[in-house]
């Protein structure tokens, strides 16, 4: 039986690829910050809702049952984040990467590496003792 199986070391090991994905884009960010038109890029965040998301039938969704309920006006009926990715800071020639901004979002990435590899190996630690052959 393969690791993957189990939901929740899939969900770590899927955290872990994120992240490892984040630190390279990061990275590229921090090495163009003299690049004249250069945009900092970020991955768009994970969330739990989206790991654990449903099929669509289940999906609860609003409903107009009575004239005096609000109506969503945009033709769907779920609600949409709204992001801002307007860059803190442009330097002359165009360039929007702020190295701090940036080392803050590598200093996190890392941190949240090293709490999921954490993590796994707990699990992993608690697998080997309900087997009987952990310490």
């Amino acid at each position: 039986m393969s690791l993957k199986n189990i939901p929740l070391f899939s969900a770590l090991t899927q955290r872990m690829k994120w992240l490892s994905a984040r630190q390279g884009v990061l990275s590229q960010n921090v090495s163009n910050s003299d690049t004249p038109g250069y945009q900092a890029k970020d991955l768009k965040p994970q969330k739990f809702k989206d790991m654990v998301i449903r099929p669509a039938e289940t999906k609860v969704h609003l409903t107009k049952t009575n004239k005096s309920h609000i109506e969503n006006n945009d033709g769907t009926k779920e609600f949409r984040p709204k992001t801002d990715e307007s860059p803190y800071e442009v330097t002359p020639t165009g360039n929007g990467v702020v190295l701090e901004e940036q080392m803050l979002k590598l200093a996190d990435t890392q941190i949240q590496y090293q709490m999921t590899t954490s993590l796994y190996k707990k699990q992993i630690g608690m697998l080997k003792t309900a087997l009987g052959r952990g310490n």
